[in-house]
């Protein structure tokens, strides 16, 4: 099916600022996107993104068990220390001495080899959780009906696909392992240290509650602070795609001041957000430092005084106090890792945020491949709008024969292009059926009814690729025969050949290498390609003079011979030989029959094509 993009042909009504109240919109006067609703539940988060952790379970298991080990290997570590400074300050054995600093020397060489492994096996796994994760959202991106991308900046899904699975990514292989590794070293070292002296013990757990409770506090604002530091980057980057995009026009009516200004005052929300983001991330560990501190002092007091009643050896001492740091330097790193998941949760938030969004409903259970429809097309009682409230089609009944050609006919903004958007079902009706050679299209699956169309929409779109690949879009498998022929009876045949490269000129989506009539031309050349029993052109040669659009008409009308079309055009002239003309007015057919038939009527087509006529 050659789709060249979606725009819905809605009335004024409808077509309300974005501003009242439709997510991701923009004030049109301060160019301001809106915010969106979030989630705020990071425990729900962190959940869900637990499931794509267990996806990996046989890699973070062995890093569970390494860890494991290595953090037997750092205990062992304080263990030898002390041993070796009682074989000094006792017996002053020197051989003890050069056995614990062999010993010494074998545990920090383990714990290397072991952190390392962990590394590996570590970041290996995060990136295939990651990849994960980015295909699931990308693919949502494509199962998402076409009402959420029409309500929803291009720019700001972008970024949930770029700057918060990066963030997340990020997160999951520097954090995860360190995260881990932190508990176990705390569990490990805590048991060490009761071992040594309860009494020390308690002094060195007074520091805890204060630890937990800053970490609370800080963490809380925090949060909120990265939640609306990606929100706002979300937004820059919407309004960039769309200043990127609209650069001709921006220049054209001057507007370059303006969208500046419409960018600086985001980039001020980012600028807001981003400093208290990393004020708050900041400010934890300065006043950890101190409390812990104050737990070594403790710690060193009391141990002094154990020592002097001789219940306690100076190297007991000693390797308490390196216990006391890897139990506490842990918390610490906990501490700061806190904010860092707090930024990954809130960059998560937004993605699953995305992925829980409702999509286009499934085909129904009984559903039937439409094979290749004889393109019988009835619409029965239809009526649709895009926003609750304001209907677009206000009960739309018509019957098309298969192998007619329909034109519709009307102003901007009366349903025409919805109608056709309902026949593809780009979208479903609110009530009524459509139906195609008897049966309601959603009795057909979905992909099988739209390989029955040919479209070419308003809003033309090339992919990056070359011209060939570009017009071959619908039906990959077709000859560059088949391609050259589908662009000769698009008149686009003689311009490919005046390019440089022919038909393996490349083009880019967003670029202007082509003008708009040419990029017009190959869409039309894609959807004449498809050779689809039902045509449907929506103002597909709005951009080439009123000569090229006749001899496209007549070549398109030759190559798809007995199948049912769909004309959308201003230009009256051009769907004269129609067998049907449908003038659709305020969500209705109003009139309908032949150029000759109307023209009788002496009704608003008759209207129209006089005015058309003497101007």
């Amino acid at each position: 099916m050659a789709q060249q993009g979606q725009t819905a042909d809605r009335p004024a009504a409808q077509a309300a600022p974005p501003s009242i109240g439709r997510p991701g919109g923009f004030k049109v006067g301060g160019m301001r996107f809106a915010e969106t609703e979030k989630a705020h539940d990071a425990k729900g988060a962190f959940r869900k993104l637990l499931r794509f952790y267990f996806r990996e379970a046989k890699p973070l298991f062995a890093v569970l068990v390494l860890l494991l080990l290595d953090m037997i290997v750092t205990v062992s570590a304080p263990y030898i220390i002390g041993r070796g400074i009682d074989a000094l300050d006792i017996g002053n054995d020197l051989n003890l001495v050069y056995i614990c600093a062999a010993a010494l020397a074998l545990a920090y060489l383990a714990s290397w080899a072991l952190t390392t492994a962990q590394g590996v096996i570590m970041n290996a796994a995060s990136q295939r959780i990651v990849k994960t994760l980015r295909a699931a959202l990308f693919d949502k991106l494509q199962r998402l009906p076409l009402t959420y991308h029409d309500t929803h900046p291009h720019g700001e899904l972008m970024s949930r696909m770029t700057n918060d699975i990066d963030n997340i990514s990020v997160t999951i292989a520097q954090s995860t392992t360190q995260l881990a590794g932190a508990v176990i070293t705390v569990c490990g070292s805590l048991a060490m240290m009761l071992a040594l002296s309860w009494q020390m013990t308690l002094a060195a757990l007074v520091c805890v509650p204060l630890v937990f409770l800053l970490t609370k506090v800080v963490a809380g604002k925090s949060r909120k602070m990265f939640t609306g530091q990606f929100r706002a980057l979300g937004q820059l980057n919407g309004l960039t795609e769309e200043a990127v995009g609209g650069q001709r026009v921006i220049k054209a009516f001057h507007m370059e001041k303006k969208i500046v200004a419409s960018f600086d005052e985001i980039n001020k929300d980012l600028l807001h957000y981003s400093t208290k983001a990393q004020i708050w991330a900041g400010i934890l560990m300065p006043f950890m430092n101190v409390i812990t501190n104050l737990g070594y002092a403790g710690v060193a007091l009391l141990g002094g005084a154990l020592a002097a009643r001789g219940t306690v050896t100076v190297g007991a001492i000693g390797s308490f106090v390196t216990y006391a740091r890897q139990f506490t330097f842990p918390l610490n790193s906990i501490a700061g890792m806190y904010n860092s998941l707090q930024s990954a949760l809130a960059g998560a938030e937004r993605v699953f945020e995305l992925l829980e969004e409702p999509q286009e409903p499934e085909d129904a259970p009984d559903a039937i491949d439409i094979g290749v429809p004889k393109g019988e097309v009835r619409f029965e009682d239809v009526t649709f709008s895009y926003v609750p409230g304001v209907d677009v089609l206000k009960s739309v009944s018509f019957e098309v024969q298969a192998g007619q050609k329909v034109a519709l006919v009307g102003a901007t903004g009366a349903g025409k292009t919805t109608i056709v958007n309902l026949l593809a079902r780009f979208y479903d009706a609110n009530s009524g059926v459509v139906y195609i050679d008897g049966l309601d299209i959603k009795q057909y699956k979905r992909d099988s009814l739209r390989r029955a169309f040919s479209v070419v929409l308003q809003d033309t779109c090339l992919f990056t690729g070359i011209i060939a690949d570009n017009i071959r879009y619908g039906r990959p498998e077709a000859t560059d025969e088949e391609v050259a022929e589908a662009a000769k009876a698009a008149n686009a045949d003689a311009f490919i050949r005046r390019l440089r490269h022919g038909y393996e000129t490349m083009v880019r989506g967003g670029s202007d290498s082509l003008s708009q009539g040419q990029r017009q031309l190959l869409a039309i050349a894609r959807a004449a390609l498809c050779r689809a029993p039902i045509l449907i052109l929506d103002e597909a040669t709005s951009s080439v003079d009123t000569r090229t659009e006749l001899r496209i008409q007549e070549a398109l009308l030759r190559l798809t011979a007995g199948c049912t079309s769909f004309v959308i055009a201003h230009r009256l002239s051009t769907i004269r030989d129609a067998d049907v003309i449908m003038v659709v007015e305020g969500g209705q057919i109003v009139e309908s029959g032949s150029h000759e038939e109307l023209l009788a009527l002496g009704r608003i087509y008759a209207r129209m094509y006089e005015s058309q006529v003497a101007g």
